[in-house]
This record gives structure tokens, sequence and C-alpha cells, in this order.
């Protein structure tokens, strides 16, 4: 059987694709992982919802978990590809690919966890942290999600993109939203163009704190990865790029690309980003 037909196998298999059910697109499409996409698509948009601003999501982790099956189902996708296969894909294919696969693990290592886990961070050791606990067959190897997303991700020679900090998902309420659909490589640039939109609207993670002298409060992550965001102008020269989504006027996102606004960066909330129950 060649890798489509074993995917909509799998898929199929685990209710969340079908021959007859696919986008149009997965099918015309020659991306390697177009029926892998669209089947954790759907497997997002049945779990993940936006909130009413659409600035961040949520997870419904009770769902998750009493359909535990259908996500192994789906890790067993990501696990079976190669990395003879993987290693020639574009640039992009590669990113889209790397980040469903961190993002979809994480679900996994949450799903795992005690229903009354309230972060993330609670399922880390003295020793180690849960971001550096090796649990993910992956690309010839059982990884971790560091591995991932500094070892292969941002670890590659030909990495240039800070935007993929909006994209990657910690399951906290301080990151980035989860998307409720795959990333792909046709749809790549304006994938992470919103997401980075999305965040930076969010006055609890990014906000003008004063107009005159200008300070501007932003997240932790522009502070622990600053130097990811070097080829874009720095950290005030990638806040530049967006005024409209800091509420900021021409003169001010000026004054933010010259480097004279002041950045404070804010407490990070790694509360888990559960769907809240009534």
């Amino acid at each position: 059987m060649n890798r489509r037909g074993f995917l909509a196998n799998t898929l199929a298999a685990a209710g969340m694709a079908c021959v007859a059910g696919l986008p149009v697109r997965a099918w015309a499409t020659d991306s390697p992982t177009a029926l892998l996409d669209a089947g954790l698509s759907a497997y997002l948009a049945r779990h993940v919802a936006w909130n009413a601003a659409g600035t961040t999501t949520s997870v419904d982790y009770a769902s998750v978990r009493s359909n535990r099956g259908e996500l192994q189902r789906l890790l067993n996708a990501f696990s079976r590809i190669t990395p003879s296969e993987f290693e020639p894909w574009p640039l992009t294919a590669r990113q889209a690919f790397l980040i469903n696969a961190y993002n979809v693990w994480t679900l996994a290592l949450i799903a795992d966890a005690p229903a009354d886990t309230g972060s993330i961070k609670d399922l880390g050791g003295f020793l180690q942290s849960p971001w550096k606990k090796a649990f993910i067959p992956f690309l010839g190897e059982t990884r971790s999600l560091d591995d991932i997303e500094h070892g292969l991700l941002r670890g590659a020679p030909d990495f240039d993109e800070p935007r993929i900090h909006f994209a990657v998902n910690c399951a906290s309420i301080g990151c980035p939203a989860l998307r409720p659909e795959a990333y792909t490589a046709d749809r790549w640039d304006a994938q992470l163009d919103d997401q980075t939109r999305r965040f930076l609207r969010d006055r609890t993670r990014n906000r003008v704190l004063q107009r005159v002298p200008l300070r501007i409060g932003t997240s932790s992550i522009f502070d622990w990865y600053g130097d990811d965001f070097d080829s874009a102008g720095g950290v005030h020269g990638f806040l530049a790029r967006y005024p409209e989504a800091l509420d900021l006027t021409p003169a001010e996102a000026a004054v933010l690309r010259a480097g004279g606004a002041r950045i404070e960066f804010l407490d990070y909330d790694w509360t888990l980003n559960d769907r809240p129950r009534n």
C-alpha cells in the first residue's frame, strides 16, 4: 500500500476522514501530507474552539480523553512518516508538519495526564520538564517536545521564521492559540500571519501600557525567543509591522520601529487552556 492509501485507511478508521468526505483540495494537491492534514483539521475542529474575540482558543480535554483512541490513530499516522520521506519536502511543508506534530503530541501529553491537571508545568518533575520528556515516536527516534521545537524546527539550518512562535502551542492560556485546523504548506504564510495578528490583538498578553512616552507590554515569548526576531528587525521592528493589532497610531508605529518604545514583558499564564465548564 502506498503512503496515500495508508493515510486514507488510517484516518477513515479513526472516523476523521474518508475518501468520499475529504475536501476536494486534499485529493487535488500534491502535498505529501494532504490526507493527514485533512484528518487533523477535522479532529481539531471538533475539540478546539475560538473565544468570542477570536484571539485565543480552548480545548475540550474531557472529550479528547473520552475519545483517546481517535487521537492515538492520528498520532500513529504522524509516526509513520519516515526521515527519508520528510527530508526532501520543501521548507514550508516541513515546518507545517513539525508544528502539527508538536501540537498534537502536546494534546496527547495532556490527555494522558490526570483529569484535574491545572497546568502543563505540573507534569514535569524536579529534574525534568514536560518538554524534555522523550515519549514521541517521530521521524525514526523517540523524541521530546523540545527535540521537535528546538532541534528539528528552530534548529534547522534554513530556519528563518519567527512567526512559528505564534503557531506552536503549549496547552496554556498564555500561549498563542491552538489553531483549530492543521497548518499546511499551501496556506502557510496566511495562517502564520493570521495567528500573529490574533495573538497581538489579545490585550491580556499584548497591550499599550503608556502612550507618551510609548511603553508596550508584550508576551514573554518575545523575551525568551528574542533572537529569532532579529531577521525581522528585532522585536521592535517585528511588532511595528502590526500596528492595527496593537492599536498603534502611525506615529506610534514609527517610534516603535525606530526602537524608541520601551518594551516590557508581561507575566505568562501557564494555566491549562481547558474549555470552561458550566
